[in-house]
């Protein structure tokens, strides 16, 4: 018997009624995660370069993750469906 070469056409049950998937913005979800609470964090800003003028205690506290407010929580929401 020969190996078949092509897929079979999909049966009636499968795949009906499922609008296709939601995609993630892949920028977004690398920046922003989800707390145990539902809650969304964000890693803070002006950690990158030029630390030698920051002080030590400033880049230690930059370390911290923060909430993102809410007036941009519909945003990151919208770019991250299944957060």
């Amino acid at each position: 018997m020969m190996p078949r070469r092509w897929k079979s056409p999909p049966r009636a049950s499968e795949g009906q009624g499922k609008m296709p998937k939601m995609k993630s913005h892949r920028g977004a979800a690398k920046r922003f995660s989800r707390t145990g609470s539902g809650k969304v964090k964000r890693h803070k800003a002006f950690k990158s370069h030029i630390l030698s003028s920051k002080t030590t205690k400033r880049k230690r506290q930059l370390r911290r993750t923060e909430e993102v407010d809410t007036a941009d929580i519909q945003r990151v929401r919208r770019l991250l469906p299944y957060l």
